[in-house]
């Protein structure tokens, strides 16, 4: 039997402070073998978010099938006020647990991480410059990696075409981006020239690398209207390429900022290396204004993408037209054959 009306009936939430929803999916359910170093690791990981992130920031945590332990640290972070909303679930993968973060929630701005990324200090502020320069800007990431712009960047690399803005130069970090693929467990012995060069997109006096990865990278909220609310695989599948067409088939283009703001870690404790990451860092005092985040212009304009993806993955597919639009790119001679 039901008396009276319940108090909250047909009132609206009220505003909210924070701007800026940071999710990470974590999936650690023991700590032998594979995952010995991974508590560990997410531990710097959060605290590295914690130390660099604005007051405007909304932390979830979702605890993707981990274990005992790392869920009661998680549930002492939210009762202790440093994040504002964890979340448990049994493992139903990565995409599905990010979906459940998003979902209840109206944040312009979206950042998405793994549980081994160490957050440098201004990692935010370095996002936000992307945004505001390049009002086309869907997806922001933290990490340059090798050929990102050959990544879900047809739509970028179609618009500029011919463009003087458009053009290789030199990696800021050729030491950090070494780091990343070895934190990945490449071996040096990739093409040396992409420790050299990348492809940058200039607004004025302003650059941004084109493409991004999707270790951690931060997303407009937009992107994610239509988008299927299930996927069946835990990691990789198409689970990773559905976040990865975001931005294009918004009409929208994919950056990373020009210097490396984020570190992946892999899961082995390097403690020699989180020690030197601690020392250098340093988070600048106050914080830039959060940027201006226009619509989008041809929100779900498949037609166009389709066709602009497919007329630069021509051109990138045949040896004598990439060379040649490598050439028109501004890459060296001697560099192009790793491109």
């Amino acid at each position: 039997m039901r008396e009276g009306f319940n108090p909250n009936k047909d009132k609206k939430n009220k505003d909210s402070p924070f701007k800026h929803q940071v999710i990470i999916p974590i999936y650690i359910p023991h700590q032998d073998d594979y995952f010995k170093d991974s508590f560990q690791i997410l531990k710097i990981c959060i605290q590295s978010l914690l130390d660099s992130s604005r007051p405007d920031n909304f932390i979830s945590l979702i605890s993707n099938g981990s274990c005992r332990e790392v869920e009661r640290y998680l549930e002492d972070l939210y009762l202790n006020g440093k994040v504002q909303e964890i979340i448990t679930t049994p493992n139903i993968g990565k995409y599905n647990a990010v979906l459940k973060a998003v979902s209840g929630h109206d944040f312009p701005l979206i950042t998405i991480g793994d549980a081994d990324i160490y957050y440098k200090p201004n990692w935010q502020e370095e996002t936000y410059k992307v945004f505001e320069n390049f009002k086309k800007a869907g997806v922001v990431g933290l990490i340059p990696q090798f050929l990102s712009y050959q990544s879900h960047c047809e739509n970028l690399l179609f618009d500029h075409a011919f463009s003087p803005y458009l053009k290789f130069g030199a990696v800021k970090e050729p030491e950090a981006l070494r780091e990343f693929y070895k934190s990945i467990g490449w071996k040096p012995n990739y093409p040396k020239d992409r420790l050299k060069y990348t492809l940058y997109l200039k607004q004025g006096d302003y650059e941004a690398l084109v493409g991004s990865g999707h270790a951690v990278a931060t997303y407009k909220r937009e992107l994610f209207e239509g988008i299927s609310l299930f996927n069946p695989f835990k990691m990789g599948g198409n689970s990773e390429a559905v976040f990865d067409k975001l931005a294009p088939v918004n009409g929208c283009y994919r950056f990373t900022s020009s210097r490396n703001m984020a570190f992946h870690l892999g899961n082995k404790l390097d403690k020699a290396f989180i020690e030197r990451l601690n020392s250098k860092n340093k988070q600048a005092e106050g914080w830039m204004a959060f940027p201006e985040l226009p619509r989008f212009p041809n929100p779900k304009f498949i037609l166009p993408y389709f066709l602009k993806r497919k007329s630069v993955q021509l051109v990138l597919k045949s040896h004598k037209l990439r060379m040649l639009y490598l050439k028109q790119l501004g890459l060296p001679k001697a560099a192009r054959k790793s491109f």
